[in-house]
């Protein structure tokens, strides 16, 4: 969040109570889309460089023989759905980037206090040597975890409940044969109660696994520590116990060591009525938790910061009005309510093919606002794709420019922080020009001079010989040779695409004439007319 709202320009604050990061591997699987979050900060390499691809699973089920299910890239952005990331390394990589935009956490930091009124939000704050500090902000955002203080200062119910079984975790090193990248998976189904599983998913290191397995019995009734999380508090399972699980359920020769550290930890399924009270926002775990299957928990607390951030940004900036912030509740908890059900019936129903989980729905990338009231509906009876605003906006590849000797894919143009209108000229007329030159006088006239850099305008046609392509000025020409774009967005000739910052499609159309787009702008942007 904070590295988000540095990119777009906005001063934050960021503070944490540890002095320094936890070193437990618990987030580790990262989605598609959440690398096509990193691809947009510009931290895609280090992401790569620092995990292990997931290249296949070893199932086994009810003690019969293990089968082995390569992964297949299909149509993904990246050649494999999961790219495992320990959580300590990809926190240092956003800390790194978070300084090099010029913000340092603030470590060793507690917020002990929270209140608000109509202009701002105070906090009291206490450091570890015992200082107290007072001051106030335009806006908190707590990404502060499953018993988030913010959440609770701001009065926002938490509603769920929490597993009747508890699970436990260890980071260790497995002597058996099982191909590299590969992933193990060992269930045995039980009546009435929860199935007996072990999962081991590989780490970069070579041989070096997290696994994950019920506890034994007689740690289910413990009272001690929490609802939700790694039970700190509690003794720690010894690599004894989770040699004897192993050896009950992997159904071949493994053989654990080097135990890095293990743990006990709860789940439970909660969901906060609301991510935001007056100016106070919350993401990630402070807003909703649910079962590790598929994992969905870190990504989806990524994807909460990366719709917020833009929108907080452009009000902040006084180009949007703060009522777009509304749509961040709107968009983002029926999100969460849709991750919380699949991961529980993943988590419950189990069968010869291990773990149900929707592969293609775990990648993130069917994601759609189309509900938001903040995109706005496709009122013209021609239109053809199958997209509709509120999809995530597809990439493509073999786009090129003049004077540019090589190609290049569609994100490569929507990186950045503002919204980019497509204009797709597959077959374009000589009089398009004047009309987009037409465009961009009413969008100036509007919302003023600074608008290009809220709003980006992106024309591509298959045919440019037959345009003059520097008649027009603030517009960048592509050239689709192969028609990818026109396949990847089954678009007609002279559709029009508003993408927004985050890469979701906010509005489309048959045809450029302002009459439809404008009205749209103006909910989104604040005009200079009106003001």
């Amino acid at each position: 969040m904070a590295a988000e709202l540095a990119r777009h320009h906005v001063r934050c604050r960021i503070i944490d109570t540890l002095q320094k990061p936890l070193p437990y591997c618990r987030a580790l699987s990262t989605t598609t889309r959440t690398l096509e979050v990193f691809e947009d900060m510009g931290i895609l390499q280090k992401a790569v460089d620092a995990g292990i691809w997931l290249s296949g699973r070893r199932v086994a089920y009810a003690g019969g023989p293990a089968r082995d299910y390569p992964e297949q890239s299909g149509d993904f952005p990246y050649s494999h759905t999961y790219l495992n990331i320990p959580q300590p390394e990809t926190e240092r990589i956003l800390t790194e980037h978070l300084s090099a935009l010029g913000i340092e956490v603030e470590r060793g930091l507690t917020l002990k206090g929270l209140t608000q009124d109509d202009d701002a939000v105070s906090v009291l704050l206490e450091s570890s040597d015992g200082k107290m500090e007072e001051t106030q902000f335009p806006y908190v955002i707590g990404c502060d975890g499953a018993h988030s203080f913010v959440r609770k200062a701001a009065g926002i119910d938490f509603e769920g409940e929490m597993m009747p079984f508890e699970f436990m975790l260890a980071d260790v090193k497995i002597d058996w044969q099982l191909p590299s990248g590969y992933s193990f998976q060992s269930i045995h189904p039980a009546i009435n109660t929860p199935p007996d599983f072990l999962v081991a998913v590989p780490l970069p290191e070579p041989g070096r696994y997290r696994v994950s397995m019920l506890a034994p019995t007689a740690d289910m009734t413990s009272e001690l520590g929490t609802d939700h999380g790694i039970q700190s508090e509690r003794p720690a399972p010894g690599l004894d116990v989770f040699q004897k699980k192993a050896n009950d359920l992997m159904g071949e020769p493994a053989r654990l060591s080097a135990l890095r550290w293990s743990s006990i930890f709860r789940i439970s399924m909660r969901l906060a009525t609301s991510y935001q009270a007056g100016n106070v926002f919350i993401a990630g775990d402070a807003a909703h938790i649910h079962p590790p299957t598929g994992g969905q928990g870190m990504n989806t607390g990524i994807q909460d910061a990366y719709n917020l951030a833009w929108k907080l940004a452009l009000v902040l900036k006084k180009k949007s009005p703060q009522s777009l912030l509304e749509s961040y509740t709107l968009e983002r908890r029926a999100e969460a309510e849709n991750v919380i059900e699949r991961t529980i019936r993943a988590t419950m129903n189990t069968g010869p093919a291990g773990f149900k989980s929707d592969r293609l729905a775990d990648s993130q990338l069917l994601v759609s606002y189309r509900s938001s009231s903040w995109v706005h509906p496709i009122g013209d009876q021609a239109w053809t794709s199958d997209l509709r605003p509120g999809d995530r906006a597809p990439d493509c590849a073999g786009l090129r420019q003049q004077r540019i000797g090589y190609p290049f894919r569609l994100f490569y143009l929507l990186k950045g922080t503002a919204h980019v209108l497509l204009f797709d000229l597959r077959d374009p007329t000589p009089h398009c020009p004047d009309e987009l030159h037409a465009l961009v006088r009413d969008l100036r006239s509007e919302f003023g001079e600074e608008i290009g850099l809220y709003l980006r305008i992106i024309a591509i046609t298959s045919k440019p010989q037959q345009l003059n392509v520097h008649t027009v000025s603030d517009i960048t020409w592509v050239f689709d040779p192969d028609e990818s774009f026109a396949r990847a967005y089954s678009s007609q000739n002279k559709a029009s695409w508003l993408i927004r910052p985050d890469g979701y499609i906010s509005w489309c159309h048959v045809g450029y004439n302002s009459q439809d787009l404008l009205p749209y702008l103006r909910k989104v942007f604040i005009s200079d007319m009106s003001t």
